[in-house]
């Protein structure tokens, strides 16, 4: 069996990507471990999270604005050493570094390219999904990229939008597709099946 995969989770809230992360590798469902959390809220619950599976955590404050805020968060992730880095609710745009390109996935609660950008995350996505009348949602997983969701797409798993959905409804649907959709695209990366070809991602099967 190869070694497992190093993850570090990059959060900014409550942190149930990272539970779910924590959970599929528990279960051995995931040849991966947390290396480290990097969090830009000590208050947030992911940090709790991570405190209570033993996990390393560093707080990146991103507040007050700074310009040396990225550098920041980097050198904490590069304490790690992690083969690969995860978005998991973190709110602020980082510019990708050379040595983490395709290397950083970020997931959205949203079949990508709609519903995403600058200012949709959490239910906000939702809302706009049942206001626009949408009859398929979904979740996209990506490789992060110095804009906000337009990285090239690794995993898209959909979900149905029903009649008379709320967004909370909305949301736990797409939630459990996130929970399958993450650790796939991670499994596929730790085990070379990933191409980029520009803005095409080819996945081999496993």
């Amino acid at each position: 069996m190869t070694a497992p995969v190093r993850l570090v989770a990059l959060l900014s809230g409550g942190g149930t990507t990272l539970q779910n992360l924590l959970d599929r590798v528990a279960a051995g469902a995931l040849n991966a471990r947390v290396a480290g959390v990097v969090s830009s809220r000590a208050d947030s619950f992911g940090v709790t999270r991570a405190r209570n599976a033993n996990v390393p955590c560093t707080i990146v404050e991103a507040k007050p604005k700074r310009d040396t805020f990225a550098a920041e968060v980097w050198d904490a992730v590069r304490a790690f050493a992690p083969d690969l880095v995860c978005l998991a609710g973190w709110l602020h745009l980082l510019p990708i570094p050379d040595d983490f390109r395709h290397r950083v996935l970020n997931i959205h609660p949203s079949l990508l390219p709609a519903f995403g950008g600058k200012g949709m995350y959490g239910h906000r996505v939702h809302e706009a999904v049942l206001a626009y009348g949408a009859k398929v949602s979904g979740c996209t997983v990506h490789f992060a990229d110095d804009t906000y969701d337009t990285g090239p797409i690794v995993v898209q798993k959909a979900v149905p939008v029903l009649d008379g959905d709320t967004p909370d409804a909305l949301a736990a649907r797409v939630f459990a597709a996130e929970c399958e959709a993450y650790p796939d695209a991670i499994r596929a990366l730790a085990e070379g099946r990933v191409r980029v070809e520009g803005r095409r991602v080819i996945v081999t099967p496993g």
